[in-house]
């Protein structure tokens, strides 16, 4: 699986431009099937997870060029309904497949999806949710079998803001009869640009980034061209990086506004932090601070996608510091692991005693998810020694180019 090399000490500094979002291109990847024609996304990442999309899309018909960091999808030749199960097995994102693939062809198979191994991830509101729009689905043998002759817009109720729920509802209907209502609907910044890039072909949406969402069926789509938002986890990561050593850092392309609650602890650990337009200046205190609390919750709350890395940048901070984790229940893979480099970790059930320690020990740690090994390098940042994260796959598949980049701010790091 390839694995990092980090030599510690080097206090980051310099600018970096910040990718485009993960999680935001992977739900307007699979939402190319529905316009039956051209999709240009500008500002697409080049990291597994979106490989793997497109690798999907190709085997239902897709046609795909990349150029540079554009692709170009032509969805007009689609011919399947049936989604690889061996791919599917490699992403949980997959599962929003589920929405554009019945709405583009009115029926669907698709495995349950794999991914990281975070605890259950439950997919009982989308299987709900689109019943509600008129499908009807079947289980069998790990496998999904959705088929709607019809859909028909519904008032949806989520029992849970849920992000893959939402999305999917979306998809399935924006070629709809009638008008859809999501309520309780999620508000990460994610649903919104899925919300403009679907507006750009054509659908009639409307109440992202608000508890209700309407989306009107229309009866075709169109062609579109879309710049992927910024990777806000990414952005929160780098910051995370630059906090833990004590360094400065410009980083551009990125939404400070999309990032609040992430500035608001790291303002809270003592950094020093400057917003712009596009922009986001860090710089680092000597000595961190402890956090009193940080608590998961959906957007706007604190992401639980940062929670990893937050600790990571923690465990050398002055005093203790406590998280919560309430979105999943197994997201704590690499307290174990940071341990081994000599931080101070207490588990009680979801909640993490975090108390800072003089310094940590560069060691062989592996990386059993994707945000725990960002975690992990982050560590080694500023561990003593060298620090070999394993298990590489699990953080290429949301993050670019990270010994690149964090070697642009004077990092130590290389991958094998």
């Amino acid at each position: 699986m390839g694995r990092f090399y980090i030599d510690g000490g080097r206090c980051l500094e310099g600018t970096l431009r910040i990718q485009g979002g993960k999680n935001a291109v992977l739900p307007i990847l699979a939402a190319t099937v529905l316009n039956g024609d051209v999709s240009y996304i500008q500002d697409c990442p080049r990291i597994l997870d979106v490989f793997t999309m497109i690798r999907i899309l190709e085997s239902i018909g897709c046609k795909v060029r990349w150029d540079d960091k554009t692709f170009m999808i032509d969805s007009s030749s689609v011919d399947s309904y049936k989604i690889p199960e061996e791919l599917v097995r490699e992403m949980r994102s997959s599962i929003i497949l589920l929405g554009s693939v019945l709405g583009r062809h009115k029926k669907v198979i698709i495995s349950y999806p794999g991914g990281c191994p975070l605890g259950p991830r439950p997919i009982d509101l989308h299987i709900k949710a689109l019943k509600q729009l008129g499908a009807s689905i079947k289980e069998e043998h790990g496998f999904i079998i959705c088929e709607a002759p019809k859909l028909v817009g519904a008032k949806i109720h989520l029992d849970f803001p849920s992000v893959g729920a939402t999305e999917n509802i979306m998809l399935a209907a924006v070629l709809a009869e009638g008008t859809t209502e999501i309520h309780n609907a999620a508000k990460e910044p994610e649903i919104k640009d899925l919300q403009d890039f679907l507006n750009g072909m054509g659908a009639k949406i409307k109440g992202a980034s608000s508890d209700v969402i309407t989306i009107e069926g229309v009866k075709s789509l169109h062609q579109v061209e879309h710049k992927v938002i910024p990777d806000r986890i990414v952005t929160g990561t780098y910051l995370a990086a630059a906090a833990i050593t004590g360094g400065e850092v410009l980083l551009t392309n990125v939404n400070p506004n999309h990032i609040q609650a992430i500035n608001s602890k790291l303002k809270e650990a003592g950094c020093r932090i400057i917003e712009e337009k596009d922009r986001i200046y860090l710089k680092a205190p000597k000595k961190l601070k402890n956090i009193d609390i940080i608590r998961t919750q959906p957007y706007p709350g604190f992401p639980t996608d940062m929670q990893a890395q937050m600790m990571a940048m923690l465990t050398v901070a002055s005093g203790a510091s406590i998280i919560t984790e309430t979105v999943f229940e197994s997201r704590y893979k690499h307290v174990d692991e940071l341990i081994r480099m000599g931080a101070n970790i207490t588990l009680e059930g979801r909640t993490a005693i975090i108390k800072g320690v003089g310094h940590l020990t560069g060691t062989n740690v592996y990386a059993k998810d994707l945000r725990g090994g960002a975690a992990l390098i982050i560590a080694g940042l500023v561990a003593e020694g060298v620090t070999i994260v394993d298990g590489a796959k699990h953080i290429e598949r949301g993050y670019e180019q990270i010994d690149k980049d964090l070697n642009i701010l004077g990092a130590s790091i290389r991958k094998d």
